[in-house]
C-alpha cells in the first residue's frame, strides 16, 4: 500500500464543498489532498440546480453563512473560468394570495436586518419582471443578491484551482488514528497521512464519522429536476412561489413539492424541487414529477406544452436542524466536518471552505462557529468506537 507523508490536511469529498475546502485550505498555504469514492461531482453536487440563494433563508446562522458566501461566490466568478456559468440573476418569490404576501413581508422584513436586499415587487410589477408569468399573483420580492452556477463545472474548477493532490475512484475504508487522534485515511490503494482529515462526504458523511467511532446524523434528502428543451429566455430570474420557504425549512419526511424555475445560458429551463426521505431508493418518482410539471406551469403558463427532455435527481445531506456541521469535532480530535448542507451546499461551499481553512490554520473564522458545532447532536466521546487505525 502506497503512503503519502508531507501533507497538511486530507479532505474527503470531491463535491463543491470538498472542492472549496480544498481550494481555500491551499489559498492559506497548506498542502491538501481530495479523495473520493467517485468523480468530481459525482454526488449530490453534480445532481444540484447550481442555487446560491438567500432568498430561502430566515436571519440567523444559515443566512449569515449564505450572505459571506455570496460575496465570495462573487468574487471567484472573477477567478475562475467562464465555465462556471455564474449569472447573477436574483431570485422572485411570488405571492399567489394577499395572506401569503404579507406573511413574505414580515420574512422579508427579518432578513433585511441581517444585510439582506428584499424589494417588494407589487402584482403589476411582476409582470415587469417576467412578463410570462402567470396573472393574478398577489405580488413578490426580488432579491438581487441571489445567483446561479454551472455546479459540476464549479466544483471541478474549484477542485483545479487549489492545486490539490487529488484521488478519485477510491473509497476511505478507514482513518488512520494514533490513539484517539485521526492522522489520516485509507483506501484500498493508499494511506494519506496528515494531522487533519476533513469530513466533506455529503450525504456519506455520518459513514465516514462512524470510522472516527464519532456519530453525525446526515440523512439524504431526495429531490427531482426536470429540464425542458431549449427555449428563448422565457424566465429571466430564479422564480419561485413562497410555500418552497417553508419545504426547506420542513422536517417531513413525506414527499414535498414546490416548483422553482429558471432558465439557463445553454436554453433549457430547470424545473425543482422536491423533498422526502426514502434512503438512497432511485426509483423514478412519477408522482413528484408530475407535481412539478403542474406547478411550473401553473407559475409559467407558457411552459404547459413545452418538453421535458430529460429528468434527475440526487440525495440532499440532511441533518435535523437544518445547519451543516462545519469544524472540529472535539469528540475526535484532528477530524472536522464540512457537511449536512443540504440543498444549499453549492451557495454555501465558500464560506464553508473559508472556515474549514481557518480551523486548519488556527485562524480566527470570519463567523461565529458555535452553531455548526459537529458534536451539537451528542454521540459518543472521544475514546469510543474502533481502536486506533
Amino acid at each position: 500500500m502506497l503512503k503519502r507523508h508531507s501533507l497538511d490536511a486530507v479532505i474527503i469529498g470531491a463535491g463543491v464543498v470538498g472542492a472549496a475546502c480544498a481550494y481555500y485550505a491551499a489559498r492559506a498555504g497548506l498542502s491538501v489532498a481530495v479523495v473520493d469514492r467517485g468523480p468530481v461531482a459525482g454526488g449530490t453536487t453534480g445532481a444540484g440546480e447550481g442555487n446560491l440563494l438567500v432568498s430561502d433563508k430566515e436571519a440567523g446562522p444559515e443566512l449569515d453563512l449564505a450572505l459571506l458566501s455570496a460575496g465570495l461566490w462573487t468574487e471567484l466568478a472573477g477567478l475562475l473560468p467562464p465555465e462556471i456559468e455564474y449569472e447573477a440573476k436574483g431570485g422572485l418569490v411570488v405571492a399567489p394570495d394577499q395572506a401569503s404576501l404579507e406573511a413574505l413581508r414580515s420574512f422579508a422584513e427579518g432578513q433585511r436586518t441581517a444585510g439582506v436586499e428584499a424589494v417588494e415587487a407589487g402584482s403589476a410589477d411582476l409582470r415587469d419582471l417576467e412578463p410570462h408569468l402567470a396573472r393574478g399573483l398577489a405580488g413578490g420580492f426580488l432579491y438581487p443578491q441571489d445567483a446561479q452556477v454551472q455546479p459540476a463545472q464549479a466544483a471541478a474548477r474549484l477542485l483545479a484551482a487549489s492545486g490539490a493532490e487529488v484521488h478519485l475512484g477510491e473509497e476511505v475504508t478507514g482513518l488512520v488514528r494514533r490513539g484517539d487522534t485521526v492522522r489520516g485515511v485509507r483506501t484500498a490503494r493508499r494511506e494519506l497521512l496528515a494531522p487533519a482529515v476533513v469530513n466533506a462526504a455529503g450525504t456519506w458523511a455520518g459513514t465516514v464519522a462512524e470510522l472516527a467511532g464519532v456519530s453525525l446524523p446526515v440523512l439524504p434528502r431526495r429531490g427531482f429536476v426536470l429540464v425542458t428543451e431549449p427555449l428563448p429566455r422565457v424566465v429571466r430570474h430564479k422564480v419561485y412561489a413562497a410555500d418552497y420557504i417553508a419545504d426547506v425549512a420542513s422536517g417531513s419526511a413525506a414527499l414535498q413539492s414546490s416548483a422553482v424555475v429558471e432558465g439557463t445560458p445553454a436554453g433549457p429551463v430547470l424545473i425543482g424541487a422536491t423533498r422526502e426521505r426514502v434512503g438512497f431508493d432511485r426509483t423514478l418518482s412519477t408522482e413528484a414529477l408530475r407535481r412539478l410539471a403542474t406547478q411550473a406551469a401553473a407559475l409559467f403558463p407558457v411552459l404547459a406544452d413545452v418538453k421535458v427532455l430529460r429528468t434527475y435527481h440526487g440525495f440532499r445531506p440532511y441533518l435535523p436542524d437544518h445547519l451543516p456541521a462545519i469544524g472540529p469535532d472535539p469528540r475526535r480530535p484532528g477530524l472536522l466536518h464540512a457537511c449536512g448542507h443540504e440543498g444549499a451546499g453549492i451557495g454555501l461551499a465558500p464560506a464553508t471552505g473559508l472556515l474549514i481553512a481557518a480551523a486548519l490554520t488556527g485562524g480566527a473564522p470570519e463567523l461565529d462557529m458555535h452553531p455548526f458545532r459537529p458534536d451539537r447532536f451528542g454521540g459518543p466521546p472521544a475514546g469510543a468506537g474502533d481502536g486506533p487505525g
